[in-house]
């Protein structure tokens, strides 16, 4: 027979493993808790360094030469000089309706006129505008003919030297010249500008700006109908306040 005693020894003994058993179960499942935590961590954690820690700059080096598999520069469009074939050319360059018969210098300035040969060929200039125009005094352009309208340069129509640049600076009335940027004899490219009015612009460090040739009629038309508009805003220098495009140029 058990006694009373033992019965209340075996009691203590069972609610004892009981909560032995309890604190085991709820240690495993908050060591279950911690460990999905931690591998949630492991993998959002880990996504979000790689998304916003970069790693360091490596040194300075030399930088390589360009290799086969790098983007190569544009290939150069422009022709040869020996297109202007040592001559004068003769046209017709039609800006708002008005013809301006044109004369180039092609044993003057043998590059510049085989582009601008080269440019008519391929009806480069159709649909180009003038995007400038100076009124100052002293400063008389219209400038036409870049890739965008805005004045923009193209990098594959880019050529030089500087040629048949006057050598006191001045651009008398109707001569056509060839933009470029400055201090850079090899930035000449597909614009040009028409001088309205004797204009003296100094030469920088490359020197002057290549003369191509000369406006022989209809200037005075040029001046009436565009330049005496003005420029936007009435600004010395700025886009003309009316449109101005060139809807063809032919030369022979």
């Amino acid at each position: 027979m058990v006694t009373k005693q033992e019965q209340e020894r075996r009691v203590r003994d069972y609610r004892a493993r009981q909560t032995v058993h309890e604190r085991r179960k709820r240690r495993q499942t908050r060591d279950s808790i911690i460990g999905g935590v931690l591998a949630a961590v492991v993998l959002f954690g880990g996504i979000g360094l790689i998304s916003l820690v970069q790693p360091a700059a490596p040194p300075a080096e030399e930088t390589p030469a360009p290799s086969a598999s790098e983007p190569a520069a544009p290939e150069s469009e422009v022709p040869d000089a020996a297109l202007a074939e040592d001559r004068a050319w003769t046209g017709a360059l039609t800006i708002n309706g008005i013809e301006l018969g044109v004369e180039l210098d092609g044993q003057a300035a043998p590059q510049a006129v085989s582009s601008m040969l080269f440019d008519t060929q391929r009806d480069y200039y159709d649909g180009k505008t003038c995007h400038r125009l100076t009124t100052a005094e002293g400063f008389n352009v219209l400038q036409c003919g870049s890739i965008d309208g805005q004045g923009s340069g193209d990098p594959a129509f880019m050529y030089g030297p500087i040629e048949n640049a006057p050598a006191d600076d001045v651009y008398v009335e109707g001569t056509i010249a060839m933009a470029r940027q400055g201090d850079n004899g090899d930035s000449n490219g597909h614009q040009f500008f028409i001088v309205y009015g004797d204009t003296t612009i100094p030469s920088d460090s490359a020197g002057g700006y290549t003369v191509v040739g000369r406006v022989t009629s209809g200037l005075d038309q040029l001046q009436e109908q565009v330049i005496a508009k003005g420029t936007q805003d009435d600004l010395p220098d700025g886009a003309p306040a009316e449109p101005v495009t060139i809807e063809d140029f032919v030369l022979q």
